[in-house]
């Protein structure tokens, strides 16, 4: 039976672990930074870094030190590696910025709560813009949103991986109550029909954009 290492992933040296504390929608609170910077002094960890994904990482920690640093941050586990939901980038749309046109930082914040229990083929990744400048990298995210006035534009199948893809648009100017519908639908659709391992952009090349439209009503 493999060890529970609480997410907890071996770096390079062989020795050493990572871990990634969940931040929803790439937000921290006070409290949170509070016991990230306590847990950083009290166990030395030399690296804190800022991911892609707009979440920290916590990179050396001595693999007996794994169970004492979580309990001590008090946050929940942000999966990594395995096959399921991993997070949703969002920039800060209408919240703060002045160019937004859409709550980006509201949708991703229910995304988290609705699907992110999700398992999946392999790992799913969102990219939420509230503009069309597309901050959240939305065209090579699994499942990308660009907010416009009239509503979201709905993308699947973006990656920005080694072979890179720009995803498909499925949907414009879809109301918010109506979206998260159809993005239930989404991923159902995926979840069911990929093969083990398939990320979207190839499982959008081998079932074909007007099939996936079709599973989700569009």
């Amino acid at each position: 039976m493999a060890e529970d290492l609480q997410g907890a992933i071996l770096q390079r040296d062989g020795e050493s672990y990572a871990i990634v504390p969940r931040s929803p929608a790439g937000i921290l609170s006070v409290e949170n930074l509070e016991s990230i910077t306590r847990v950083v002094k009290k166990y030395q960890i030399p690296v804190v870094k800022i991911t892609s994904g707009h979440r920290l990482v916590l990179v050396g920690i001595k693999k007996d030190d794994i169970p004492s640093v979580w309990q001590d941050l008090g946050m929940d586990i942000g999966r990594a590696t395995e096959l399921c939901f991993h997070y949703v980038q969002a920039c800060p749309g209408t919240a703060v910025c002045r160019f937004g046109v859409q709550d980006s930082l509201g949708l991703a914040t229910e995304l988290e709560k609705r699907f992110y229990n999700m398992e999946f083929a392999a790992k799913v990744k969102f990219g939420i813009s509230g503009c069309s400048f597309c901050c959240g990298e939305s065209y090579v995210r699994d499942v990308g949103l660009i907010g416009r006035k009239k509503g979201w534009t709905l993308v699947f199948g973006g990656n920005s991986g080694k072979k890179p893809r720009i995803g498909d648009v499925l949907a414009e100017d879809v109301e918010t109550d109506a979206l998260m519908d159809m993005i239930e639908k989404l991923l159902v659709f995926y979840r069911d029909n990929a093969k083990k391992k398939e990320r979207t952009p190839r499982f959008a090349e081998r079932i074909g954009v007007s099939e996936i439209q079709q599973a989700i009503g569009v």
